[in-house]
């Protein structure tokens, strides 16, 4: 049954990403007439008289009407985009040796948003202290910026490199 929970990436019926499902789920919607499928794994769900491939991909038939979340910023969610590694040095690291930083600092009027915080670890966040990266002769990896579904899944595993021709990031 292990295949039966896997990852499947599912689209809206205009080729958008929607959401991340089950082998399990996705079957359902196949078989309903919900679903189409887009890209298959390698695997196969064996029954007496099928042998039925597991999708990677699979796109609704109907459109979805999906309202815009906009996703508010917390210290988990920014060790996720980051990838739990530091922003300043490129070491990845436990959460609990991370810390969050303002790219502008708090004192000079930095906001607590996705653009202004990265992750960082201690000693970094210390040198850089109360200024820019900039001032402080240190560059970002990466600008940082608020998640989607797309940057969730950049860091694909397994068989999901199928899915990267649907992700736009």
């Amino acid at each position: 049954m292990f295949v039966l929970n896997r990852s499947v990436l599912m689209l809206n019926a205009t080729f958008e990403p929607l959401t991340i499902t089950s082998a399990r789920h996705a079957l359902v919607l196949i078989f309903k007439g919900n679903a189409v499928v887009e890209a298959v794994s390698k695997y196969i769900v064996k029954t007496p008289r099928l042998n039925i491939p597991v999708p990677d991909v699979i796109r609704l038939v109907r459109y979805r009407r999906i309202p815009r979340q906009s996703r508010s910023v917390s210290r988990k969610g920014i060790l996720l985009r980051d990838g739990y590694t530091c922003q300043l040095c490129g070491q990845r690291l436990a959460e609990s040796d991370l810390t969050i930083d303002h790219v502008i600092p708090k004192s000079r009027g930095g906001q607590f948003t996705w653009e202004n915080c990265i992750a960082s670890c201690r000693p970094c966040n210390t040198r850089k202290d109360n200024r820019t990266p900039n001032e402080a002769g240190m560059t970002l990896l990466k600008r940082p910026m608020a998640i989607s579904i797309h940057s969730k899944l950049k860091n694909l595993t397994r068989d999901e490199v199928s899915w990267a021709k649907f992700l736009f990031y």
